[in-house]
């Protein structure tokens, strides 16, 4: 089978089982294989947003009802449940729709919220409102980065020698500077 084939039968399950695991780098690649016209714009976003929703919704639902066991098999996840559990006092819609965008509470975010008083139907409302949001502008990201890349690697083999021409002169810079100040500094 080749690219074209493996995408066309397990594309949309890789969208999905992806957004489900990790996300970010799957929908990235989903928008560069819509932009290649491998895969449909919309099916991929409802597949992204599924797979997000379910992980997510499984992490509240452990955070529900295993938080606390959770907390004493992983004590990593401690301060980030803190932190969350602050955030959610303040702006806890925001939170809930955003905490799939914020670096290091991808998991930890919908555990602590499923151990805080927010109900099981404003986080699912919620959190498929988030997860639409990220399907989009991540399979977008991808997919602008396709029209990119190609873009930029047409234009590469016109470029190529005014390319190194200003790697060389900026190593020969870079290395200039270097040696005038070990010089410098010897004397």
């Amino acid at each position: 089978m080749n690219v074209e084939q493996l995408l066309n039968h397990y594309g949309y399950l890789a969208i999905f089982i992806g957004s489900i695991l990790e996300g970010e780098t799957i929908l990235t690649l989903a928008g560069f294989f819509v932009h290649k016209g491998y895969l449909l714009f919309v099916p991929s976003i409802l597949c992204a947003t599924a797979g997000g929703m379910i992980g997510d919704q499984v992490c509240f639902l452990l955070g529900r009802y295993y938080g606390t066991r959770l907390l004493q098999h992983f004590p990593k996840l401690d301060p980030l449940v803190e932190k969350t559990n602050r955030l959610l006092c303040k702006h806890s819609s925001i939170i809930i729709i955003g905490v799939r965008f914020m670096y290091g509470l991808r998991i930890a975010g919908p555990i602590a919220i499923g151990m805080s008083k927010v109900s099981f139907s404003r986080f699912l409302l919620l959190n498929a409102l988030g997860a639409l949001f990220w399907a989009i502008i991540i399979i977008s990201f991808g997919y602008l980065f396709g029209q990119s890349a190609q873009w930029m690697f047409a234009q590469f083999h016109q470029y190529t020698k005014l390319f190194f021409a200003i790697i060389l002169l900026v190593t020969v810079i870079v290395l200039s500077i270097y040696w005038y100040s070990k010089q410098r500094r010897n004397k």
